[in-house]
């Protein structure tokens, strides 16, 4: 670890207020509409504790998720975040079904890079204490209160210990190791914590300072060293920041997942979506449905009971 970093950004990481401010951050884009739509009025019907809700996509998809906005709602443009000189073009190699960012400072970007770069990048216009990360796949099916990402003056940190000391996790090793390398820690140190998951909580300020540090290691823009690497994750380089670069500072760990997620496999029948949601843990508030599964939103409505009756998102943010 380059330990001269450390005093300087662990001093500047001050309690929490008594009752944080709190943003949803929402990385989506145009087929996931009707997704985002469902997590939209799931969150206004059962979450607590939130001030505002951050959806960020890319330029063209503005005006079609201008729909959702409402006075607590608010659509942000990636070229509002994102440097100039990343461009974004129809991918001919994809017969321009899909897109593609490229720069000269970066590798070829896909849209799951990009809407990481978003999440990192949303810190530095939000004014809210604490942002929560929850995918446009995600729909709440239980009361949840945001105040679970707080205790003590301190953020909550989604890690689960030790896992990518086992078998089966070679990718999140990868990441974890680039995440080490774009914040200049010792390549000797590595990590097996795993930072991965849905609806988790970051520090805004430690967010910037966790972007600071890349800029200051590197002597150039955060943006054009985390894409340096397609092989990255905002959550391992969020992750390894707070555990190997503060100490832990200004946060406290937990294993538990407030989502329980289908991640891959084929979409479920009705009777195994029942069971899966029959299997959610106490603690879990929430599902998520991986969209490239592709499972149909309108049968998702009608599971859980939302289908005849469907909130205005228009109405409910105010």
């Amino acid at each position: 670890m380059n330990s001269r970093f450390v005093p300087d950004a662990a001093a500047r990481i001050e309690p929490l207020p008594r009752t944080p401010s709190a943003a949803v951050v929402t990385a989506s884009y145009a087929p996931d509409f009707e997704r985002c739509r469902l997590l939209c009025e799931t969150m206004d019907r059962h979450v607590t504790g939130i001030a505002r809700h951050y959806i960020l996509v890319e330029h063209r998809d503005v005006a079609l998720f201008r729909q959702l906005e409402g006075s607590r709602r608010t659509i942000v443009d990636e070229q509002d975040l994102l440097p100039r000189w990343l461009r974004v073009f129809d991918d001919p190699l994809s017969l321009f079904r899909r897109r593609i960012w490229l720069s000269f400072r970066t590798q070829p970007l896909r849209g799951w890079h990009v809407q990481q770069l978003r999440r990192i990048a949303i810190a530095a216009h939000a004014r809210e204490d604490v942002l929560v990360f929850c995918d446009s796949d995600v729909a709440f099916l239980k009361p949840f209160d945001a105040n679970a990402f707080w205790r003590n003056g301190k953020a909550r940190l989604f890690r689960r210990d030790g896992v990518l000391a086992d078998d089966g996790h070679d990718e999140h090793r990868i990441w974890s190791r680039n995440a080490g390398s774009a914040l200049g820690i010792d390549p000797a140190k590595l990590s097996t914590h795993d930072y991965i998951s849905t609806l988790i909580a970051w520090r805004r300020e430690t967010v910037n300072a966790m972007r600071e540090r890349i800029e200051e290691t590197h002597g150039r823009d955060w943006v054009s060293v985390v894409g340096s690497a397609r092989k990255f994750s905002e959550c391992m380089l969020y992750g390894r920041y707070v555990d190997d670069v503060l100490e832990g500072a200004g946060h406290f760990h937990g294993s538990e997942e407030f989502c329980r997620v289908h991640w891959n496999g084929q979409a479920l029948s009705d009777e195994e979506f029942r069971r899966f949601v029959d299997a959610m843990a106490p603690e879990q508030v929430a599902i998520g449905m991986q969209s490239f599964i592709g499972t149909d939103v309108g049968r998702i409505r009608r599971l859980i009971g939302l289908d005849a009756r469907r909130s205005d998102c228009l109405r409910r943010a105010t």
